[in-house]
């Protein structure tokens, strides 16, 4: 299943289209403040999405965010972070974010606090209560298509099936399900603090208790998180197409 907004941010290379149409994520300015704790994250998650896949992305400057404005339902995929409250949204905006949703865009709530029930993420949970108040948040599980669009996780060769982040509060990805397909992720490990790094090459922050392969893990799901964006539940079917092949002797190219 493709999305409407994820079919619009696919790479273009066949139309030469320009780098107008390359994919990108932004922040969403979900408050008045409070809303850019990790502002060079995203810019480095992007350079490793194109380092290591064949996705064309338009690296978005520090801190490039949208609001709740018509921009909105340009932007296939934001994240949303902070470490604080912040007041609940008005009715419209509780309307727009659903029918972005909706429409195929995709939220990643990731919280700065490291912690499991932080001020961030008891408001963040308020107001996507308001969006899904017929789907209860629940854990992501393991054998989603989340954990093997890019990257497999939790099999016999990798048995890494933590999402991972500069902190290790949470074993699962937690979300709210739309049918088979996940809108929105919340990561309660501050994924985008592993990813941040200063205009110098600089970690800006230490990756505990896993160091340098926790950090790495951390990339790792967010390229996944992308591909999710892009492929959505495409890859469920896919994934282990050459693996099946093998196993019936079929080549594989």
């Amino acid at each position: 299943m493709a999305s409407a907004l994820g079919a619009l941010a696919l790479p273009s290379t066949a139309f030469a289209m320009g780098e107008e149409d390359r994919f990108t994520v932004s922040l969403l300015k979900h408050s008045n403040d409070g809303w850019n704790t990790r502002p060079t994250a995203l810019r480095r998650l992007l350079q490793e999405v194109e380092k290591r896949t064949s996705v064309e992305i338009k690296p978005p400057a520090d801190g490039d965010h949208v609001g709740f404005g018509p921009d909105l339902f340009t932007r296939p995929m934001l994240f949303m972070c902070g470490e604080s409250s912040f007041e609940p949204w008005s009715n419209e905006r509780i309307d727009m974010m659903r029918q972005w949703m909706l429409a195929g865009g995709f939220l990643v709530v990731d919280s700065s606090e490291g912690v499991s029930d932080g001020p961030f993420l008891r408001s963040a949970r308020r107001e996507l209560a308001r969006i899904f108040p017929d789907e209860p948040e629940r854990a992501i599980p393991k054998d989603h298509t989340i954990y093997k669009s890019f990257y497999l996780f939790n099999n016999d060769q990798h048995p890494y099936a933590e999402p991972h982040g500069r902190v290790q509060v949470d074993k699962s990805l937690r979300g709210h399900f739309e049918g088979d397909r996940v809108p929105v992720v919340i990561s309660s490990n501050d994924l985008l603090g592993a990813w941040a790094r200063d205009g110098f090459g600089k970690w800006e922050y230490d990756v505990v208790p896993g160091g340098a392969l926790q950090r790495e893990l951390s990339f790792r799901i967010g390229i996944n998180l992308v591909m999710y964006a892009l492929c959505v539940n495409y890859k469920s079917d896919q994934v282990h197409i050459p693996f099946i092949l093998k196993r019936r002797q079929w080549r594989v190219r």
